[in-house]
């Protein structure tokens, strides 16, 4: 990765959305069993709420070298667990406490067993396969590495003028009150080591979340990466986005996270797995 494709802050083109559910429901049958590691190197966590036409591509394109997936369920009326377990049978599945996608994925990341953990969303709005470049900046010595549709190599086609404004407003705010130098900040496609939860103590419920894990990362003063990234719009179904609630509890977040002076205790607290029906030929699985 040359010097153009990543950034160090010390304090692939679009998808294909032509895959629909029914070319997953001709795979159902499919049994392909991934051995389960005996060490966790990597483990990637993706939140989803009746997801069922997005997840197989998202699961589909996931690299090798990805050793375990969490799904966090938030009470999909849908066949999104079903559709998950046929593309992926070594899936794990948990639930949340709360509604809202921080906390999906903070009980995602209680339950993670990973040395590294990958955010991403269910919506192919992200591609899996750009999960390699977080990786190898990871290695590299750094704790989290972010996002960014901003760089060079990066883009989107899913940012209409009133987020993009957003967005460049808050992380002027993020980069004047934290005097870092951010090209992009509301953007959900993270990657950490494990064993920085602790520092990054994550409290939020809703979209937040991101936002907090930035300023978390840089009071804990962890070594933050950025690489591009390139965000495609939601192939199927509605966001749960909305631009003025979210933005404001981004704003929010913010001005807590600077007038703070104590740091917060970490709430990791793993909801229970589900009680999931697989298929009409399996038995129900008990957990939790």
């Amino acid at each position: 990765m040359n010097s153009s494709e990543q950034r160090t802050f010390d304090t692939d083109r679009s998808p294909d959305l032509s895959d629909d559910l029914a070319v997953h429901r001709t795979r159902r049958f499919e049994r392909t069993r991934w051995p389960r590691p005996a060490q966790v190197r990597v483990s990637v966590v993706i939140p989803a709420m009746n997801e069922e036409r997005n997840i197989g591509w998202v699961l589909e394109r996931m690299p090798e070298n990805v050793d375990e997936v969490i799904l966090v369920d938030g009470n999909s009326k849908d066949e999104t667990v079903a559709v998950s377990r046929q593309i992926r049978p070594d899936i794990r599945v948990v639930g949340q406490e709360r509604p809202g996608k921080g906390a999906a994925l903070r009980a995602g990341f209680a339950a993670a067993r990973g040395d590294y953990i990958v955010m991403i969303d269910a919506d192919r709005s992200m591609d899996p396969v750009e999960i390699q470049r977080y990786l190898d900046v990871l290695d590299q010595g750094h704790d989290l590495v972010k996002g960014s549709r901003f760089m060079n190599g990066g883009g989107t086609t899913d940012m209409e003028l009133i987020r993009k404004f957003g967005n460049g407003v808050l992380r002027g705010l993020v980069n004047g009150l934290f005097r870092t130098d951010f090209t992009d900040l509301c953007y959900g496609f993270f990657a950490f080591r494990r064993n920085r939860l602790e520092d990054l103590a994550l409290r939020a419920d809703g979209f937040e979340i991101e936002t907090e894990l930035v300023v978390r990362a840089i009071k804990a003063d962890l070594r933050i990466g950025e690489v591009p990234s390139f965000e495609s719009p939601r192939a199927y179904g509605e966001s749960n986005l909305n631009t003025w609630r979210d933005g404001t509890r981004v704003l929010r977040t913010l001005v807590h996270h600077r007038l703070m002076r104590r740091d917060p205790t970490p709430a990791f607290v793993a909801a229970p797995e589900p009680v999931v029906m697989v298929t009409p030929e399996a038995a129900i699985e008990m957990t939790g």
